[in-house]
């Protein structure tokens, strides 16, 4: 059922991201009045009003997207497929993808600084998430089948079947679970074939001639450069970001942020027009050695920064054609010094250039493997890809290591959500505290005598009594050191006291109703063994407890079947 769902989801994604690169070129032909991917000769023949106008619109357009479906007011990227996956079950709503698609096709059809690959693997992971949801799939299946379409688009984006089924599975997925691997690979076929009969079997970026090593010394000049590339990719997701923080704190509503972004992406294109859109052309010519160490240097920063202004002020759009940008400048510059120093042991500078476009990506997206493998489908050579290797994963541990796992799991720690044990609490959420809940140890009345309360924790193993009114509500609790501190400090009026003197209130209760993953945020506190569950929230009336040790038992049940689950053992 998987191969057949994914092969659906295979046809239906390759066919709208097809689409999806279609729309991009109809809206750049309505803002810039240019067509396809390589734009900057003709945007030199256009007036100036028309360079500026051009993002400036896209900005009111984006805008007024925001203003009418988006109810906080911020576009969908891969960010949100990552967080569905970790904590919603793979459930993405089919409006907020369709709406973000068009939001990311205004974006990069008026030349803002961003790719389209991100876009894509959201609208393709929301088309595939909303068959699992028609067809009533269980969450598993349903990530599956997620993977599935993030494969298809994202093979379909860069003619990359193998990197696009590694991306899906690394990235999206998450694991190599054997169940899951042959849906995404097929899925990943069929969204190539759809795009070859489309497009041609072309890669993304045709090399002039084929690039070779120098020698074998040159490996720590890439070493080098993996960590070059590393400062390089953290620069780029602090900026954006950096943006982000800024742009929160202008006295505008949050979606008319677009509108001075545009402006400001259309200012700097009249020097740099070569910054709009995802930046192809200038990415192809540092691959041809076409640029001067100047320009790539240049390009360097104020990609950079009208990339963080783009993407911080709420227009559509992803980081992974950026990071390509960055990397291949990062890479050609990095490449002529290393040429100009040690012209006899090192490689032609685009050598490096591809290096760096691997390295710079990797370190961005956090998926060094489908990310080598996406650059060399991408430009079809591979004979450097143990220096690529060699700088990605550098740059990829190194970025990893300081600042997040990659760019999305840094926006996430941002917003409060921790991704790493997302889908551990995902499992969690599943199961009531209800299912846990054991008696109570010992129960009293408010006016119990202070013997009936001695006598009632010296006879339970948890050494506490609750208290309870006429209705059962939980008044408090008393603990044996309750009792000791009461005798030392009150012991005229011991024998006259009640439960009620003595008691101190729950400082952490739960209820029945509540999913155990809240439960276990209760561990990392200081809170008393067992912990009182009530019926609910209005009546407050004690219905048991749960012990520690049974909370840790069922996050442990949940650590295996999430183990099960990545070895498609479930």
């Amino acid at each position: 059922m998987l191969l057949l769902l994914g092969s659906l989801a295979g046809v239906l994604t390759g066919l709208a991201a097809i689409a999806f690169r279609l729309g991009i070129d109809e809206a750049q032909a309505l803002f810039l009045g240019v067509r396809g991917e390589y734009i900057t000769s003709a945007i030199h023949a256009l007036p100036w009003w028309r360079v500026v106008l051009g993002p400036l619109l896209g900005g009111i357009a984006v805008a007024l997207m925001l203003r009418l479906f988006m109810t906080d007011y911020r576009p969908r990227s891969v960010t949100h497929v990552i967080e569905a996956v970790a904590t919603k079950g793979g459930a993405l709503p089919l409006k907020d993808g369709l709406v973000a698609a068009l939001i990311s096709i205004l974006t990069l059809g008026s030349g803002g600084s961003a790719g389209r690959e991100g876009p894509m693997v959201h609208l393709a992971a929301t088309l595939a998430a909303n068959i699992g949801r028609v067809l009533k799939l269980n969450p598993k299946r349903n990530m599956t089948l997620l993977g599935c379409g993030v494969a298809s688009a994202v093979a379909a984006s860069f003619n990359a079947p193998i990197a696009g089924a590694f991306f899906a599975l690394e990235v999206v997925v998450g694991s190599y679970a054997l169940d899951a691997f042959a849906p995404v690979v097929l899925a990943s076929v069929i969204g190539t074939v759809i795009s070859r009969l489309y497009f041609g079997d072309f890669p993304a970026f045709i090399l002039p001639h084929h690039y070779g090593l120098v020698s074998f010394w040159e490996f720590p000049a890439f070493a080098l450069l993996g960590i070059v590339c590393a400062i390089v990719a953290g620069l780029f997701m602090w900026s954006v970001l950096f943006v982000e923080k800024v742009a929160e704190k202008l006295p505008l509503p949050g979606y008319l942020l677009p509108v001075p972004a545009g402006l400001a992406v259309g200012v700097l294109a009249l020097a740099f027009p070569q910054i709009l859109g995802v930046g192809y052309e200038a990415t192809d010519a540092a691959l041809k050695e076409q640029l001067p160490l100047i320009s790539m240097l240049l390009l360097l920063v104020v990609k950079t920064a009208a990339t963080a202004i783009t993407l911080g002020s709420r227009f559509g759009g992803g980081v992974f054609s950026p990071s390509l940008y960055l990397g291949a400048m990062t890479g050609g510059a990095f490449g002529i010094i290393a040429a100009a120093a040690f012209p006899e042991y090192a490689a032609g500078q685009g050598v490096y250039t591809i290096v760096g476009m691997g390295a710079v990506a990797s370190a961005v997206l956090g998926a060094p493997i489908s990310t080598i493998l996406i650059v060399f489908e991408m430009t079809g050579d591979y004979k450097v890809t143990i220096a690529v290797m060699l700088s990605a994963s550098l740059a990829s541990l190194l970025v990893h290591s300081l600042l997040a796992r990659s760019f999305f799991h840094w926006q996430l720690r941002r917003r409060g959500i921790d991704v790493e044990d997302g889908r551990l609490r995902h499992l969690l959420s599943h199961i009531p505290v209800a299912e846990l809940v054991k008696p109570t140890p010992a129960i009293l009345h408010e006016q119990a005598d202070i013997d009936a309360v001695r006598m009632a924790i010296m006879e339970n193993e948890a050494g506490v009594a609750y208290i309870v009114d006429d209705d059962n509500r939980l008044r408090g609790v008393i603990a044996l050191p309750d009792l000791k501190r009461f005798r030392t400090f009150e012991e005229e009026a011991h024998h006259q006291a009640s439960a009620a003197d003595v008691m101190r209130p729950c400082r952490w209760v739960l209820y029945l109703d509540q999913p155990l993953d809240q439960a276990l945020d209760l561990l990392e506190k200081d809170i008393e063994d067992p912990i009182p569950v009530l019926n609910n929230r209005d009546e407050q009336a004690l219905r048991g407890v749960i012990y520690q040790r049974d909370i840790l038992l069922a996050q442990n049940r949940a650590l295996v079947q999430r183990q099960r689950e990545q070895a498609g053992e479930a």
